[in-house]
């Protein structure tokens, strides 16, 4: 064989094996797609527990909601607990998911396990929960509202920069950060902010049987450890997710060795195609959601009503 006919040979060999790489890559990624919806719509015919997770900033997402809407429905589903560590998010996030839970608690038991962190938005989901248990260590509390906007009119007048508006009416897109906040402007915005926590504080009561005034005297804002909430009434029993299903097997008679399966919502892992996309799916497949978030999510801007324990006007990921 002469080296014109050789490297011809060796040309069609290298098309076919690169060819044939690409159908592999495709079928891992067509095996990776059923992986993931087989994950995200949980097709588990046994009785087991589900676990679900609120981490980080909630936002009250769509496909978070479905999901939890989806564990109301599935019959195999015998109870379910969520796992929170989450500093808190918008307040109308919070208030879905804690709506969405009770919807689920209807049907079959919850029970919410605070880990690190479950404040403010991350308290108000916990109280979802049939059952309520904190670790000793576990920060909570933080009951309450808040809206922030900075305010930098001050350095744009030293570097000779005016904003100029036009606005239907004196209180529309106010407050904001190149003008000072007019009086009545600041009035409304308490007025919305104590609506919202009076809401919040009714909210309390009605969960863990106090009254209001019970609740105020506990809701100014401040942060407990887990022994403190306890001792103050806001959780049940301190604890985690062993001593969660120890109370459903011995209040539902569920048994303790029952299968405890997690629960991830779709969008997560259905992200489009490319790089960031099946990498970010397979470290979720893996568990490693934080690194996903680090790695893949957007930052978003977040305004209006915050139940957070320290708000920021960035967050990436979330709930």
């Amino acid at each position: 064989m002469d080296i014109t006919s050789l490297r011809v040979a060796l040309g069609k060999t290298r098309r076919k094996l690169s060819f044939w790489r690409v159908v592999a890559l495709l079928s891992m990624g067509a095996l990776f797609l059923a992986l993931a919806e087989w994950q995200a719509d949980g097709v588990i015919e046994e009785d087991h527990v589900a676990r679900i997770r609120i981490n980080d900033f909630i936002f009250g997402r769509q496909a978070k909601l479905d999901l939890i809407d989806k564990l109301a429905k599935n019959k195999d589903v015998r109870a379910v607990i969520v796992r929170i560590n989450s500093p808190g998010g918008t307040t109308s996030g919070s208030e879905a998911i804690y709506k969405a839970l009770r919807r689920v608690a209807e049907r079959k038991p919850v029970v919410t396990v605070m880990d690190s962190i479950a404040t403010s938005g991350g308290y108000m989901v916990a109280l979802a929960g049939d059952r309520m248990i904190a670790g000793g260590n576990t920060i909570t509390g933080s009951i309450g509202v808040i809206v922030q906007w900075p305010e930098v009119h001050e350095l744009l007048t030293r570097v000779g920069v005016k904003m100029q508006a036009v606005r239907s009416g004196p209180l529309k897109a106010v407050p904001n950060s190149v003008e000072p906040t007019p009086p009545e402007a600041r009035r409304v915005i308490e007025e919305m902010v104590r609506d919202s926590y009076d809401w919040f504080v009714s909210l309390v009561a009605k969960r863990r049987k106090m009254s209001e005034n019970q609740v105020r005297k506990l809701a100014d804002g401040r942060i407990y450890t887990g022994r403190q909430a306890l001792k103050a009434g806001l959780v049940d029993a301190l604890g985690d997710e062993l001593d969660a299903r120890k109370w459903l097997e011995k209040e539902h008679k569920i048994p303790f060795k029952t299968k405890v399966r997690e629960y991830r919502p779709r969008k997560p892992l259905l992200q489009e195609l490319g790089l960031p996309g099946v990498a970010g799916g397979l470290l979720g497949l893996l568990g490693l959601d934080e690194v996903v978030v680090r790695l893949f999510a957007p930052s978003v801007r977040v305004d209006g009503l915050l139940s957070v324990w320290h708000p920021d006007t960035t967050i990436a990921g979330g709930n």
